[in-house]
Formats: C-alpha cells, sequence, structure tokens
C-alpha cells in the first residue's frame, strides 16, 4: 500500500527514526534520522541520505567509504512515525567499522 509522504509524523526537531535493514537476508543494520530534505534525496538519489543530529548536517552514508547503501524498498510503520528503509548495504553499516551497529548483546 503506498503511503502520501504528507501523512509521516515527524517529531518537533521535523526528524523521522529510520531502520535500516539489509533487504536480502533481513539483518538490521543501523538506526538513523531522517528529515523531510534527507527523505526527499534518499528518493531522489536511490542511496540513504540521513539528518546528523551531532553534525547538524545532511550526510549520504558510505560517501566516503564507498560503502553506499542503494535502497530497495522504504516503508512507513502503521502511525507513520518510523521509516523502514531496506537496502543493499555493501559493507559494514557502522561508524565502528562493524557490519551492523547492533553487536553489543545485553542478555
Amino acid at each position: 500500500m503506498a503511503v502520501d509522504i504528507d501523512m509521516l509524523k515527524f517529531d518537533a526537531h521535523g526528524l523521522i527514526p529510520c531502520v535500516v535493514q539489509q533487504y536480502d537476508t533481513g539483518e538490521v543494520l543501523m538506526v538513523a534520522w531522517m528529515n523531510a530534505e534527507s527523505l526527499a534525496l534518499t528518493f531522489k538519489t536511490g542511496t540513504t541520505w540521513f539528518w546528523s543530529r551531532s553534525r547538524q548536517e545532511l550526510w549520504n552514508k558510505g560517501a566516503t567509504s564507498g560503502n553506499m547503501q542503494r535502497v530497495h524498498e522504504l516503508f512507513a510503520d502503521c502511525d507513520g512515525d518510523t521509516l523502514l528503509v531496506k537496502v543493499d548495504s555493501p559493507g559494514p553499516a557502522c561508524h565502528t567499522g562493524s557490519r551492523t551497529c547492533f553487536f553489543n548483546q545485553l542478555v
């Protein structure tokens, strides 16, 4: 079902969380934030763009490392307040160099 982008619920800072998942394995790679501009750039370029809360700037994931995330599908959750983007991520998704940001097991 196609969703009208105007139905998305951005927070008070104009941001929406985005879960990034490897399209063919289902592996959760990372969570980042998007704003309207990064979402538009993601649609336009077919690669993931996010808003860095710490640097207060847009960033194209993998632009400096060469590990560009190619978008396969993009979904909104049932409430329109979280995104899921399924990508082909050829290399590490985490800034630490790990494949995924989720490697710290708690239990």
